[in-house]
């Protein structure tokens, strides 16, 4: 290339070089950053929405909805006032709820409502909602477009105002975690701060201590609880803030039974072997406590209000059904009401605060004392195989729209791996079994698991190797749906121990969780993925080390002696009128079967060819699986988002500040003085005189203009290891004479001064 030809390019480039600075410069960085805090608060109240949506919609539907928003708010910034703004917010705020409230099946009067709103600035999670994604898709777009029109028209205030009352609100429902809930302060903070900047004028230096502020505010909750004496003497660091979180090693019982409307899978978990009632009934069953519709991907949700129980039958499975009378008399407090599905009726102690769940479960509104004592009916489904087999899929409308629905999110290898499993199963039941056998066969049972990230079930199916039931009840509800098959997670207790022929005592350990498939014309059935054996002995060491300890809170009267087992000579001790009206006569629980809710045969050759192999569901390995990780598999947790984001914000911030308290100059000199790296003997001389001259000023006083070295060190009165540092240098530097042992005496004789 000619020169004419590298000049004319270096003037391109220089050329270039300036329009990008001109257009650097010609950007109005306070108004950038105030519309950046704008733009993050508004997008930790939308990640909430997000989440919501994806649980229980189409997201997308949602993003259209924030895109459509935010283009009418930027276009309408232009020309409507204000005040028309607020007026046309308000009224699509309005439009949202009723087009709402006409969504739900029946339109409840004005009470319900304003006590629903109450309930959720008062802690309900807006999950609790039935149709919760309608709720969200009908409120967003009032207080988005407002807050995002306020920001174009500068009104920073306002716009902060109604951006942080939207995520206030999400707060007070108990669905925005801390992270996002900081996220959000920090992102108004800053539209706040740098709009007040930017409307007086100031240039954006004048932001400095609005940053170190901001990193402050991040760090600081962080450390807070870095405190002796604080929970377990343990340090926090920012992933206390994560939503959702680990969980601590809390027991299966307080996880499930105790847990209210939401639950949340949770890590490492123990088992507490206390007695807690004893039942006596007409059959053996699973005492359920309740069942949860709405999966989350990290835990359950039960959606709906309760209703009072006023004393009237409910209404039983739509099949046939056969009765199970029981008197549950309680050993310990209960806050629950522990029977056999379906419940239909009660009475006795604490039936005058019991409501009806939305899954047709009795609640407790208080608490039963030791000694305290109620009577249930409860009709429970009558199917065999076939029946179950041949129920068809024409499922009631409410039930497949209620629990078919699984995360969007939910990886699609999921669906793709149930189906590959269930390939030769060409029913619900059938598919059912299959699922249930390969996660008993294939998935060992532990209580010692790491919580995984993300979505439980599919962490669970592809990613761990050991759970406790939780992980195997999610996961198989989970499977049935991706395959478009209605199912629950039921919890409660299993039969726990047999004291008679009618009579058991159950413990805290026996709390479970299991599956319920919904057939037409017949009702849930269940089904329990968790393989028995290693839970019953997980179960059995656990109380054998609770009678080691002698603890008095584990047996009765009658435990201890074994399982009671049937004898020719025993007959069943039924229950009397004076058993709390105990209803109907009892059933012979020694009489024959007529009732199959977890049979065990399967149709020929639907467990054959699972996962294009020839072995059925005892031989069927996890081939294909994404990482071997035994029991959750560890590694590094990353941190979110909304973490990283915060992370940058404070990282930022500290660099500011650092700068501008001169810390880094200040660090960088303490260093520099003590350490001096070796190069050639006239560099290191010279430097050697630097770090003189430095430690000098800091004890003495400076060298003056036009004062020589050695008229410096004369006056400040320096010893003979200083002069013969000054010597050095003169040689190397106006002699261009100095050797490697004389630039190394320098350097000592400084690492002296300095240390002396």
């Amino acid at each position: 290339m000619s020169a004419g030809g590298e000049s004319a390019s270096a003037r391109a480039r220089a050329e270039t070089r300036s329009q990008f600075e001109a257009a650097v410069g010609a950007v109005d960085r306070p108004r950038a950053l105030a519309m950046t805090g704008v733009v993050v608060l508004v997008v930790s109240s939308l990640s909430v929405m997000y989440r919501l949506v994806d649980i229980t919609g189409q997201p997308a539907v949602l993003l259209l909805e924030v895109a459509v928003t935010l283009a009418a708010a930027t276009v309408l910034s232009r020309s409507m006032r204000v005040r028309t703004a607020s007026v046309l917010a308000a009224g699509l705020f309005a439009l949202g709820l009723v087009l709402y409230v006409y969504s739900l099946p029946r339109q409840p009067p004005l009470g319900p409502l304003v006590t629903d709103a109450v309930a959720l600035v008062t802690g309900r999670s807006l999950l609790q909602v039935a149709n919760v994604d309608l709720w969200v898709l009908g409120v967003a777009p009032g207080p988005l477009f407002l807050t995002w029109y306020l920001s174009l028209r500068r009104h920073y205030v306002s716009a902060a105002l109604v951006g942080g009352a939207t995520l206030t609100f999400l707060v007070l429902t108990g669905d925005a975690g801390s992270v996002t809930a900081l996220l959000g302060v920090v992102g108004g903070v800053t539209a706040i701060g740098v709009g007040d900047i930017e409307q007086r004028g100031d240039d954006i230096g004048t932001a400095e201590p609005l940053a170190v502020l901001l990193a402050l505010m991040i760090l600081l909750p962080t450390f807070a609880t870095v405190v002796p004496g604080g929970p377990s003497g343990s340090t926090v660091g920012l992933s206390t803030f994560q939503e959702g979180g680990t969980g601590g090693a809390g027991t299966v019982e307080a996880s499930l039974v105790d847990a209210g409307d939401q639950i949340g899978v949770q890590g490492n978990i123990s088992l507490s072997p206390e007695a807690r009632f004893r039942v006596r009934a007409s059959s053996e069953s699973y005492w359920q406590v309740g069942s949860f519709d709405r999966y989350t991907g990290d835990g359950w949700v039960r959606t709906g209000e309760s209703r009072g129980y006023g004393g009237d039958r409910l209404e039983g499975p739509p099949g046939q059904s056969r009765p199970i009378s029981q008197r549950v008399t309680a050993v310990d407090s209960l806050s629950i009401v522990p029977a056999a599905w379906r419940p239909v009726s009660g009475s006795g102690a604490g039936f005058d605060q019991v409501s009806v769940t939305t899954e047709d479960g009795f609640a407790l509104g208080g608490t039963l004392s030791a000694g305290d004592s109620y009577t249930v009916q409860s009709q429970a489904p009558v199917a065999d195989a076939e029946t179950l087999r041949s129920a068809g899929d024409d499922y009631p409308e409410d039930v497949e729209s209620r629990y078919t629905r699984i995360p969007s999110s939910t990886p699609d290898r999921l669906a793709e791996r149930t189906a590959r499993i269930t390939q030769n199963a060409d029913n619900a039941y059938d598919t059912a079994r299959v699922i249930e056998r390969w996660l008993e066969n294939n998935k060992e049972y532990s209580l010692d698991v790491d919580r995984p990230d993300g979505n439980v079930a599919d962490s669970f199916l592809f990613e761990m190797e050991a759970g406790y039931c939780t992980y195997f009840a999610t996961t198989m509800v989970t499977m049935l749906r991706s395959q478009d098959i209605p199912a629950r997670l039921a919890v409660g207790y299993t039969p726990g121990e047999r004291v008679d022929r009618d009579e058991w005592v159950v413990r805290g350990y026996d709390a479970h969780a299991w599956v319920q498939v919904y057939f037409p014309d017949v009702g849930w059935v269940r089904f329990d993925p968790t393989p028995a054996a290693p839970r019953q002995e997980a179960e059995r060491s656990e109380l054998a080390e609770a009678r080691e300890q002698n603890r008095t809170d584990v047996d009765l009267n009658d435990t201890g002696g074994g399982e009671w087992t049937p004898t020719a000579t025993a007959t069943p001790a039924p229950l009397t009128p004076s058993d709390e009206q105990a209803g109907p006569p009892v059933d012979d629980p020694g009489g024959p079967p007529t009732i199959t809710t977890r049979p065990d045969d399967v149709a020929p050759g639907v467990l054959d060819r699972v996962e294009g192999s020839n072995a059925t569901a005892a031989n069927v390995t996890t081939a294909g699986t994404t990482g071997a990780a035994s029991a959750g598999g560890g590694g590094i947790d990353l941190p979110s988002r909304e973490e990283a984001t915060l992370l940058g914000i404070a990282a930022f911030g500290l660099v500011l500040g650092i700068r501008r308290l001169g810390a880094a100059r200040r660090l960088y000199r303490v260093i520099w003085v003590r350490y001096q790296p070796r190069s050639d003997p006239p560099t290191d001389a010279e430097r050697a005189y630097e770090r003189l001259e430095y430690v000098l000023e800091r004890r003495y006083r400076p060298r003056r203009p036009g004062e020589t070295p050695r008229q410096y060190l004369a006056a400040v009165g320096a010893d003979e290891r200083a002069n013969t540092v000054a010597l050095i240098r003169e040689r190397a530097r106006y002699a261009g004479e100095v050797t490697r042992e004389e630039a190394d005496r320098a350097v000592d004789l400084v690492d002296e001064l300095v240390a002396g």
